[in-house]
């Protein structure tokens, strides 16, 4: 039985000039950038080789450069059929269930575009924003943001202990800010995103992508997928699709996963796609004697 488990990441690891070398050398890569331009209805791959970080960074064009890049990179490497799980953070998560065999590219891509317009059109609606605190327990930041009552703050993404990100209005981010740093947070850093994702704010992205996600067919996985929304590992379609839908309004359970996998047997991890820092330098600071690779 194999002890591997894969993880794909989500928004945060993107970087200038993404696949660019993948599309060059290989026509399987070539071949799948070509198709999510046709099915996006534009050229991203152009904005993946030779756009700004500027550009890279917006929502809609960030979320499906992650996806392609992480399955491209999937495709290449030819990940074996068997693995004992597969995880993704946030967004990477769409990637993880094409990994899975639950989704085609096709209808992730699809459905992956739909989450990024429909995250921007929320970020507008109801305007937000996230924060990194450093320094405290789980517990002390989830005290702080349960005291504040005039405002949405909640924790957004369980990283890694140490870090745990906060997500919500702006004016309910700069009080929990200032709560924090009281409380002994050593530095609470206000992330560059476009809205207050994982949260409450993003309830009118949640209902447009509730109805794409139960309008797509979702077969079983050909190993555990460990979903966000409770970290546990799961193998029946209708779950799944019912968890990656409450995953774009609820935390990101990541070190709750990872220690999960751990416990269920994964001995050796692989990050697939992205810069591939981002969730290896997590997995490493939730267990140094994990071994981590990237590809």
């Amino acid at each position: 039985m194999s002890r591997t488990a894969y993880l794909f990441p989500g928004q945060a690891s993107q970087f200038v000039g993404m696949g660019k070398n993948l599309y060059e050398s290989h026509s399987l890569a070539k071949d799948l950038f070509e198709e999510a331009n046709e099915i996006l209805g534009f050229r991203i791959s152009d904005v993946m080789f030779s756009g700004t970080e500027d550009q890279l960074k917006q929502t809609n064009i960030t979320q499906p450069s992650v996806f392609i890049h992480s399955i491209v990179s999937a495709r290449i490497a030819q990940l074996p059929k068997e693995a004992c799980g597969v995880a993704g953070h946030s967004l990477g998560e769409f990637s993880a269930l094409v990994a899975a065999g639950v989704l085609s590219f096709q209808d992730g891509l699809r459905l992956v575009q739909i989450r990024s317009e429909a995250m921007q059109s929320a970020c507008e609606i109801n305007p937000g924003t996230m924060a990194a605190v450093v320094g405290l327990t789980d517990e002390q930041i989830e005290n702080v943001c349960s005291a504040i009552k005039h405002e949405i703050v909640i924790p957004a993404n369980y990283n890694c202990p140490g870090q745990l990100v906060i997500s919500g209005s702006i004016q309910g981010i700069n009080f929990a800010e200032q709560k924090l740093l009281e409380a002994g947070a050593k530095k609470v850093i206000i992330l560059q995103v476009g809205g207050a994702f994982h949260s409450p704010l993003m309830e009118p992205a949640r209902l447009d992508l509730e109805k794409a996600i139960l309008d797509t067919h979702f077969s079983k996985p050909n190993f555990p997928v460990y979903q966000n929304f409770d970290a546990l590992a799961h193998s029946d379609p209708n779950d799944i699709k019912n968890n990656l839908v409450a995953q774009l309004t609820s935390p990101v359970k990541w070190t709750q996963i990872m220690l999960n996998m751990i416990s269920d047997g994964a001995q050796d991890f692989v990050e697939v796609g992205g810069n591939g820092m981002v969730l290896s330098g997590f997995l490493k600071r939730i267990d140094r004697n994990i071994k981590v690779v990237a590809i």
